[in-house]
């Protein structure tokens, strides 16, 4: 916990919780020390004669020494606040991965198959898979029958969070998905970065694809090394898909010609096969952390690239002054 008091920043000042006690406690005790041997004085050898009797006693110095312990004490307990101030320009090497990240936001996302829905548990899902994830560079690319990067390849994770919050139903695509699509998004924008070892798409759907084109663009994404991972978002029973009103509730669901409600069914051949024919891995959904993990290993098998150094504005340590300051005050305790 940071705070700021009187131009100082103290870095660690939850330690106070701790060290405050502590300061109080040893300032008692050295206050009682002091006044002990003054009582003790007292009785031996009357105030007048105390200087002349007793050679090695001194009321003064001994009231100096104590003082000196205090704040030897409280030099400390600042030490340990980590004071700070000032600024200096530090260079920071950045290394880790560029992945995309890419959502289905087409209607059969809002199937509740998966509890609330698709949608909602996609994105939990991915949040979860930034916090696993943390050193890499991530895009938000959305899609359905066409992708649009959402957010730019970033490492600020509030920032990409804040794009992922705001899909939701009302920004819910009435077209069908194309999946070729996200992936000539996604080799367009690698075309146009500097040359990568690796280049990394993970697309969240529900494998239900209308694409015209996906066999070419398969063989476009394995010509730059393109590896698409898949995470598939739904079940093998489906579940009906809502039509959303203006007002966010269901006023009922899709119906084929024949006015029977349509099933969305996960289509996990589909995902499998374009991520093993990339070289990457489909991740099937569960509750717990298991799918991420394993997509996380995945990923992390990739080695990791330099970025652009970054300049960062830090405040300078200063607690050496008051660890100096302590030595010092217990030297001269030491030497009176």
């Amino acid at each position: 916990m940071k705070k700021t008091i009187v131009g100082i920043t103290w870095a660690a000042l939850e330690h106070a919780l701790y060290v405050l006690p502590i300061v109080v406690v040893t300032v008692m005790c050295v206050v009682l020390l002091l006044r002990k041997k003054e009582i003790i004085a007292g009785k031996l050898v009357a105030p007048a004669w105390q200087g002349i009797i007793l050679k090695h006693y001194s009321i003064r110095k001994n009231k100096i020494k104590a003082l000196l312990l205090i704040f030897s004490v409280l030099f400390i307990a600042l030490a340990l606040l980590r004071p700070q101030w000032g600024t200096v320009e530090k260079k920071v090497a950045q290394e880790g991965r560029e992945l995309f990240i890419a959502l289905d936001i087409s209607r059969s996302m809002l199937a509740a198959d998966i509890k609330p829905d698709r949608l909602a548990f996609a994105k939990a899902k991915i949040k979860r898979l930034l916090q696993l994830l943390p050193s890499e560079r991530v895009s938000l690319v959305v899609f359905s029958g066409a992708a649009v990067v959402q957010c730019p390849l970033t490492r600020d994770v509030s920032l990409f969070s804040m794009f992922l919050d705001y899909l939701d139903a009302d920004t819910i695509s009435s077209g069908t998905t194309a999946i070729d699509q996200v992936i000539l998004k996604v080799v367009d924008v690698f075309k146009q970065l500097p040359a990568r070892k690796d280049k990394l798409l993970v697309i969240f759907t529900d494998g239900e694809d209308f694409s015209h084109n996906l066999a070419q663009i398969k063989q476009e994404a394995q010509k730059i090394g393109l590896h698409v991972f898949t995470y598939g978002v739904g079940t093998a029973q489906g579940a009906p898909i809502p039509i959303i009103d203006s007002n966010g509730q269901v006023k009922g669901y899709e119906k084929n010609e024949q006015g029977n409600i349509v099933l969305s069914i996960l289509n996990e051949g589909i995902l499998r096969s374009l991520s093993e024919q990339t070289g990457a891995h489909y991740t099937a959904p569960t509750q717990s952390d298991d799918d991420l993990k394993e997509l996380v290993s995945r990923v992390q098998a990739y080695e990791k690239e330099a970025f652009d150094d970054k300049e960062l504005a830090t405040e300078q340590e200063r607690y050496p002054y008051f660890l100096a300051g302590a030595l010092v005050c217990l030297l001269l305790e030491w030497l009176l």
